[in-house]
């Protein structure tokens, strides 16, 4: 079994490192604007996809549960949390029977205060979740998902939400807790103003539906909303009970144009394999060890140097004059412009102190349960 790198220049390229000291002001940051008012942060396990900064996320409070967004993610991060949100629908016996055997396992060791929770937007899914739970013996919640604007999932806001709310009464063992609504479509605008405007409008289309329930005489416990990009807007939203933020732990160039204010926690880290001119190197970082579905990647370790081009071994870095031209060996960081899918190309997180490794988070990435080495 290969020896655990002790510092950076001995990580094997490329890999994903962490700066623990930046991520953890991140999670503090976040948890300190959540100490305040009703709502709740429910972190997005998505955006990480690694039980540790989970684990660390629950521990600086103000959080409600995890998020999740496949069965996958929860059940990895099943043993730090008894309050696990499901925020996509689950169609199909499988997902729906592994989620349901993951409320038992909940059940089991928490009691009554344990709770899974899945969205719906559909009789068919919600039939599907009753029948598993059923079999298991075990009661599921269920938010509606609201389309707030996304256009993605959702049902219409109001009579729409309502009707289907209605429908979680007919089926045996789920229990309707609320709603969530998701306004993706807003959280990359840019300006400030234009941001808070369209959250806002997003968010009316979710409230609409709280007043809908609540005057059809139905419980709306959670109302579930926000990202990274909304958090101190949603977040004091009257009625809306909880925030699924979940790149603000590391962040991205995408978010960085956004302006929120947390600090970049992560970077690709590839090897200059080769400097053909004074204007170009390339590093061993390309397609298969990051996206580039918001952008190129950003250069964090050579002034002036961009990205021109990424392909599937290689990033292609274009060196301006005042660029220092990098040496073959040298390690380079690359900032990616999104954080979620990036990191599921991974299995480790290499964890920094200065240029020290200080430990490596395994990473649940795909759609199967972190298997965990010993």
């Amino acid at each position: 079994m290969p020896m655990t790198p002790r510092v950076v220049s001995e990580i094997p390229t490329p890999a994903l490192v962490l700066d623990a000291a930046a991520l953890d002001r991140n999670i503090a940051r976040m948890a300190a604007f959540f100490a305040d008012g009703s709502c709740r942060l429910r972190p997005h396990v998505k955006a990480h996809k690694t039980p540790e900064i989970a684990r660390r996320q629950l521990a600086a409070g103000s959080c409600a549960g995890l998020t999740c967004a496949t069965v996958g993610e929860a059940e990895s991060v099943a043993e730090l949390c008894d309050d696990l949100l499901i925020a996509n629908e689950l169609i199909g016996a499988d997902k729906c029977e592994r989620a349901a055997r993951l409320a038992v396992t909940l059940r089991d060791r928490a009691g009554e205060r344990a709770r899974v929770t899945v969205a719906v937007d559909s009789v068919e899914g919600l039939r599907a979740l009753s029948a598993a739970a059923g079999v298991a013996g075990v009661t599921m919640g269920v938010l509606v998902d609201v389309n707030v604007g996304q256009n993605r999932c959702g049902v219409a806001p109001g009579d729409e939400t309502l009707q289907l709310a209605r429908q979680v009464a007919a089926y045996p063992r789920v229990v309707l807790r609320g709603v969530m609504g998701y306004e993706g479509h807003v959280q990359p605008i840019r300006a400030r103003a234009e941001r808070e405007a369209a959250t806002r409008a997003a968010m009316s289309r979710l409230i609409e539906s709280v007043d809908a329930l609540r005057a059809g005489g139905l419980p709306c416990e959670i109302v579930s909303a926000g990202g990274t990009g909304t958090f101190d807007i949603s977040g004091r939203i009257a009625g809306v009970t909880e925030i699924q933020a979940g790149s603000y732990a590391l962040m991205d160039t995408d978010y960085r144009e956004v302006g929120v204010p947390f600090d970049q926690a992560f970077w690709v880290l590839g090897t200059v394999v080769s400097v053909p001119t004074p204007d170009r190197c390339v590093v061993d970082a390309g397609h298969k060890s990051m996206t580039r579905d918001h952008g190129m990647p950003s250069v964090a370790d050579i002034p002036g140097a961009r990205v021109t081009a990424l392909n599937d071994e290689h990033a292609v870095i274009g060196l301006s004059s005042s660029s220092v031209t990098p040496r073959l060996g040298d390690r380079v960081r690359l900032v990616p412009s999104h954080t979620d899918p990036t990191i599921n190309l991974h299995d480790d997180f290499y964890v920094l102190d200065g240029d020290r490794v200080i430990d490596v988070w395994p990473i649940a990435r795909g759609y199967r349960p972190l298997v965990r080495r010993v």
